[in-house]
């Protein structure tokens, strides 16, 4: 069974402008500017932003934020009718959290050739051998995602060279 969009242009457009203000409040802890929600019947019901760096702590991805801070307000695991909004193409650890979660549809801006598991590297969302499957739709403000992701990184670069000059 083919599964489709529920929502209009205007949404995506709309919840994906909610994403980078989370990308931008981990720009601003000096993390990598990743922001995430999950969406419940046009609500907004979990936020998160990269926090890996601040609390050392591996899984604490933008998405894994978000579904988490969205499975406590359901009052459970459970978030099947939800959409997920994410300003990178998920992480394989990050599509699978989805996976489990039931979220019905996944949203990313940029795409992540090197660790994209939303249709770039390769789609564990939409893997037929999986009990669930989520409706995956890329390039979402794509260019705006992927500046903020180029300008971090071309600055931090700039800050190791000239931390190496001192």
């Amino acid at each position: 069974m083919e599964q489709t969009s529920s929502l209009t242009n205007e949404q995506k457009i709309f919840f994906m402008k909610e994403a980078l203000k989370e990308a931008k409040l981990a720009e601003n802890l000096n993390e990598v500017p990743i922001g995430a929600l999950v969406v419940f019947e046009n609500e907004i019901i979990g936020r998160g932003h990269n926090l890996r760096e601040t609390l050392q702590l591996a899984t604490k991805h933008a998405e894994m934020i978000a579904i988490d801070a969205a499975s406590l307000q359901q009052k459970s695991f459970r978030l099947e009718n939800c959409q997920l909004f994410v300003t990178l193409e998920p992480c394989a650890m990050c599509s699978g959290a989805m996976i489990l979660a039931r979220i019905t549809e996944v949203y990313f801006g940029a795409a992540d050739p090197k660790g994209g598991t939303a249709g770039t590297l390769m789609n564990l969302l939409e893997e037929p051998r999986f009990n669930h499957r989520a409706y995956v739709e890329g390039g979402i403000m794509s260019e705006e995602c992927g500046e903020i992701l180029t300008t971090f990184f071309r600055n931090l670069r700039q800050k190791k060279r000239l931390a190496k000059k001192d």
